[in-house]
């Protein structure tokens, strides 16, 4: 073989090992723990209620009071553009569109006489928000 089918044949093989979803995953994993934090009341809460193959979805999705709204839900498929947060055992999984709604915020459990709850605390993109905190409008930089 010649140098130049050599060097393409290791560029093509260096790319496939790059988009493998093991470390698509790794390099997401990275992304959003730079982006969003978590309580130890979170992870303690996620560690009780979590089968071994659940995690935490965390989406923005248009409504609420405000326009916006934070859905949290328990589930088990992971999308190839979902970034995966890992801490002590448990996941919490945000995709990328509303990652970008969510980057410097944290996600905490609340425990009330009245509701308990995951929220969003914190989001730095969020401008007005209605009275119980699920909804949400973006500020417009």
């Amino acid at each position: 073989m010649t140098f130049p089918v050599l060097t393409v044949k290791y560029i093509q093989n260096c790319f496939k090992l790059l988009i493998s979803p093991q470390n698509i995953k790794k390099f997401s994993s990275k992304l959003v723990e730079d982006d969003l934090k978590v309580t130890e009341e979170c992870i303690k809460r996620l560690q009780t209620i979590c089968d071994q193959d659940e995690f935490l979805r965390l989406s923005v999705e248009s409504g609420g009071c405000s326009g916006f709204q934070y859905k949290f839900e328990l589930d088990t498929n992971i999308s190839k553009d979902d970034c995966v947060f890992d801490k002590q055992g448990i996941k919490i999984v945000v995709d990328s569109t509303s990652l970008e709604c969510v980057k410097g915020s944290t996600v905490d459990y609340e425990q009330q006489l009245i509701r308990s709850a995951f929220k969003l605390v914190g989001n730095p993109k969020a401008q007005d928000g209605c009275s119980c905190g699920a909804s949400f409008s973006i500020k417009m930089d």
